[in-house]
């Protein structure tokens, strides 16, 4: 442990919370281009721009599946502001396990798309997703869930983003600064 501390900081692996900061601000820009474009937007642009899309979706994916993994071996790394209420405190709190469910249930829906998929998809052009079963009827329950559900998660952000922005600029508790990394401190 004392060799680690002497470590320049630079060589130092993150703290759980620089790690998530990390994490939290690398699916933003992930979760709006899904939200924005569709696979059937990408489609006329050609297999590579389609590749493309395929492996942000893949990275997509696995940062959802970090991210649930981090919730389910340490918790939850926030913690409701002293100036919330109890009804806010209780709003806070599900809104960051819904955000976090929600996320690895549409990276679940893709697995099951393919495995009820005709045939073998691949993930990014390159990873099998899972044996194709040819379930037709049941592909397509599973892409209007995941479809839905997808939409539903990126409801949830924009109410989790409104409710740190209320927080911020209503309470005054830096809300905002918590999440935000050092270099915009100045400007919040």
């Amino acid at each position: 442990m004392k060799l680690y501390r002497r470590l320049p900081r630079i060589f130092r692996m993150p703290t759980r919370r620089a790690a998530l900061k990390i994490l939290h601000w690398t699916m933003l820009p992930l979760l709006i281009w899904f939200v924005l474009v569709t696979p059937d937007d990408i489609l006329p642009f050609g297999r590579k721009a389609f590749q493309a899309h395929s492996i942000l979706a893949l990275i997509f994916v696995t940062l959802c599946l970090i991210w649930t993994a981090d919730y389910l071996r340490r918790g939850l790394a926030s913690r409701p502001g002293p100036k919330l209420g109890p009804r806010a405190r209780i709003l806070h709190q599900f809104l960051h396990k819904a955000l976090i469910w929600g996320l690895f249930g549409v990276a679940l829906g893709g697995f099951l798309l393919g495995l009820t998929s005709p045939f073998l998809m691949k993930a990014g052009g390159f990873l099998p997703i899972a044996p194709p079963l040819n379930l037709k009827q049941a592909n397509y329950i599973i892409g209007q869930i995941h479809i839905f559900e997808f939409y539903l998660v990126a409801l949830i952000a924009g109410i989790h983003a409104v409710f740190h922005v209320w927080r911020h600029v209503k309470l005054r508790d830096n809300a905002l600064r918590i999440m935000a990394p050092k270099a915009l401190h100045r400007f919040l």
